[in-house]
């Protein structure tokens, strides 16, 4: 049997992490077995994907964009690998905050690398199955809360996260263009916590 699998995209400051811990805590508890993590690796417990993780959101470096991209794959490879593969093979559920379209975004529409490298470093690495999540959403909000969100984020001083509101526009303009070229779904992320819960359950069937 294979498992659900789970994706929720979305620029810094919509809430991924807090709506996908609501969301595995609830299936939990409707008798699932749920593996949930970043494939940013920031959460990570694992030293080799810390490692990594580090490198990418440093704010003291000097890495050039195609490098962040082969490191994020590294991640998102070893996370898949360890995490995700077992688990959907036991007819796990898992949910990721976080795809490869944040390296699209962030290292292609706002960093200038050629979107059809990533695009092709994925296809040749990552296994077919991983591009096939049952569910996937791309959460959004406006600029003016986005940044009063970023303003008082504990890890607001990330390298991604610190760069300012012309890159952070590029992110905006980088998700509204691959939800339509992928035809990924969206949602407002604005709401309260139990608002966005809520809706986001709603959008899955769940």
């Amino acid at each position: 049997m294979t498992g659900r699998y789970i994706v929720i995209e979305g620029q810094d400051a919509t809430g991924k992490d807090t709506q996908a811990r609501l969301l595995a805590e609830y299936l939990a508890k409707k008798g699932e077995k749920v593996v949930t993590y970043s494939e940013s690796g920031t959460g990570s417990e694992n030293e080799f994907i810390k490692t990594i993780a580090k490198l990418n959101y440093g704010t003291d470096q000097d890495i050039e964009p195609r490098t962040h991209a082969l490191l994020y794959l590294i991640n998102r490879y070893e996370q898949w690998k360890k995490l995700a593969e077992p688990a959907l093979l036991n007819g796990e559920t898992v949910i990721t905050t976080r795809n490869w379209f944040s390296t699209l975004i962030y290292i292609g529409y706002a960093s200038g690398v050629s979107r059809s490298l990533i695009t092709k470093l994925h296809k040749e690495v990552m296994p077919e199955r991983y591009f096939q999540p049952d569910n996937i959403v791309i959460f959004t909000i406006d600029e003016e809360n986005q940044l009063k969100r970023l303003g008082t984020q504990e890890r607001s001083a990330e390298f991604w996260k610190s760069k300012g509101g012309e890159f952070q526009k590029r992110l905006n303009a980088g998700y509204k263009q691959v939800a339509k070229d992928f035809a990924v779904p969206t949602l407002d992320a604005s709401g309260t916590i139990d608002e966005v819960q809520a809706q986001l359950r709603k959008l899955f069937e769940i």
